[in-house]
């Protein structure tokens, strides 16, 4: 069997160190990994499967000892810059920042819903955005059955999604010391803003779910619209996602469509008050979703509530999942 080169750019980072804990608990056939991350970090020590690591800065030769794949979250213009460098020295790059998803050269993967694109790879495979992640599952099933004819998306993103600067502003209660993220209080307060303001009133978050739920799906003309909000919760996203059919549904079936799809829970008992919240999906890798009940208002609609870990299953685990798939593939 063949023992794969590993390198992880962006090592310190919130999802890098997560990138790091869940290669831990997979047992995958790599023997060796590299730790990259800007020259600021360069040098912090990580202990990492028994190992102490020594985080290496980023350069143009950081990819010259022959990678298989390197695992990207530094941000979208580092994955611009060396990408490109990585994949020429014949690396496959799975990367978690924007900068490549909607590139019509680059597959843009949820392993349960659509790991066959990676066939038409070029070195290049898109992680998606973490709330686009946890909506797919159920909508990939869904779809296949139904036809999603409309989508509404109502998020309710945890701070960390926004990073470490996020996670102080949530904990800076009286406001006393400056906001370091975000552009008003987040402790007791929802921001109705995530990422920048567009010329057509949404913002780019919204405009990522939108348009990455069409390329995952192959769903060009999708009807779809979304209002992304950040909210005092320190991990995992929840979604209200409001979803209407071309086809007919009896809610007992389209509830065991979505138990019998890959690593989705249902938790759906009204009557003892049982239902997703973040408090239950952190630290998993599966996508939790409940208030399973019929939109009246429409011919053939209904209205689920979604959460999940961002951190995981929105960012590390999805890539590492990739990863462990390639790597099922070569072997």
């Amino acid at each position: 069997m063949k023992k794969y080169k590993v390198a992880i750019v962006g090592a310190t980072g919130l999802v890098g160190r997560s990138f790091l804990k869940v290669l831990e608990e997979k047992n995958l056939p790599i023997e060796s990994y590299s730790l990259f991350a800007s020259k600021r970090s360069a040098g912090t020590k990580i202990t990492f499967l028994g190992k102490e690591y020594i985080v290496q800065e980023l350069t143009e030769n950081s990819f010259d000892d022959g990678f298989d794949f390197t695992l990207f979250s530094a941000g979208g213009e580092i994955s611009k810059k060396f990408a490109p460098i990585a994949v020429a020295k014949g690396c496959i790059v799975i990367d978690n920042s924007s900068y490549f998803r909607m590139d019509k050269d680059v597959p843009l993967v949820v392993p349960e819903v659509n790991f066959e694109d990676v066939e038409y790879n070029h070195g290049i495979i898109a992680n998606p955005n973490c709330s686009t992640i946890q909506a797919m599952l159920p909508l990939k099933a869904l779809d296949d059955k139904y036809k999603i004819k409309r989508v509404v998306y109502s998020t309710y993103q945890a701070v960390s999604g926004a990073g470490k600067n996020a996670l102080d502003d949530l904990k800076n209660i009286d406001s006393k010391e400056p906001l370091k993220k975000f552009p008003h209080p987040i402790f007791d307060n929802c921001l109705p803003h995530i990422d920048s303001f567009l010329d057509n009133g949404y913002t780019k978050e919204e405009m990522k779910m939108i348009n990455e739920t069409r390329k995952i799906l192959h769903r060009p003309d999708l009807k779809i619209t979304a209002t992304t909000v950040r909210v005092p919760v320190s991990n995992s996203h929840s979604e209200s996602i409001n979803v209407e059919f071309e086809k007919d549904f009896e809610i007992h079936d389209l509830i065991a469509t979505l138990k019998d799809f890959p690593n989705i829970i249902i938790i759906d008992n009204p009557e003892k008050n049982e239902y997703p919240m973040p408090i239950l999906a952190t630290g998993h890798d599966e996508v939790f979703v409940g208030r399973i009940r019929r939109d009246d208002s429409v011919k053939s609609g209904v209205n689920l509530w979604v959460v999940a870990d961002n951190i995981r299953k929105g960012a590390a685990s999805n890539a590492v999942q990739i990863l462990e798939k390639l790597i099922d593939k070569k072997v």
